[in-house]
């Protein structure tokens, strides 16, 4: 993958994954040049494999953007944080993520769900 980029310019990635918290959802949004995007899905579904196998890994939905959009968003849930950052930093993981077309682009980052009255649960 050529680019990994912080979607929180305050709080990164790394920071995110000391924390101890749970569940919690990864969003990852990825860019991609068109004429990639099938590379793309091919190392996106190569990931999902290894990751569905791990502890604590609850669910994945990828989804594209509509009208031609090159853009993609991976909404991950884990069990916690120490489940998701021991899949992230495995060794097996980190071979599969150098596999992603040149041109792709990351942004991952961690959330909690909210409860907001009259409108979610957290």
């Amino acid at each position: 993958m050529s680019g990994f980029v912080e979607l929180d310019a305050i709080v990164t990635l790394a920071d995110q994954m000391t924390a101890d918290e749970g569940p919690i959802v990864l969003i990852n949004l990825f860019t991609v040049d068109a004429a990639d995007e099938e590379a793309l899905l091919a190392a996106w579904s190569h990931d999902a494999d290894f990751m569905k196998i791990q502890p604590g890994y609850i669910s994945t939905q990828l989804h594209k953007g509509i009208a031609g959009s090159s853009t993609f968003v991976n909404y991950a849930v884990w069990q916690d944080v120490k489940s998701f950052r021991e899949a992230f930093v495995h060794p097996e993981f980190q071979r599969r993520i150098a596999v992603y077309p040149p041109s792709a682009v990351a942004r991952p980052h961690l959330f909690k769900k909210l409860a907001v009255e009259n409108h979610c649960v957290g």
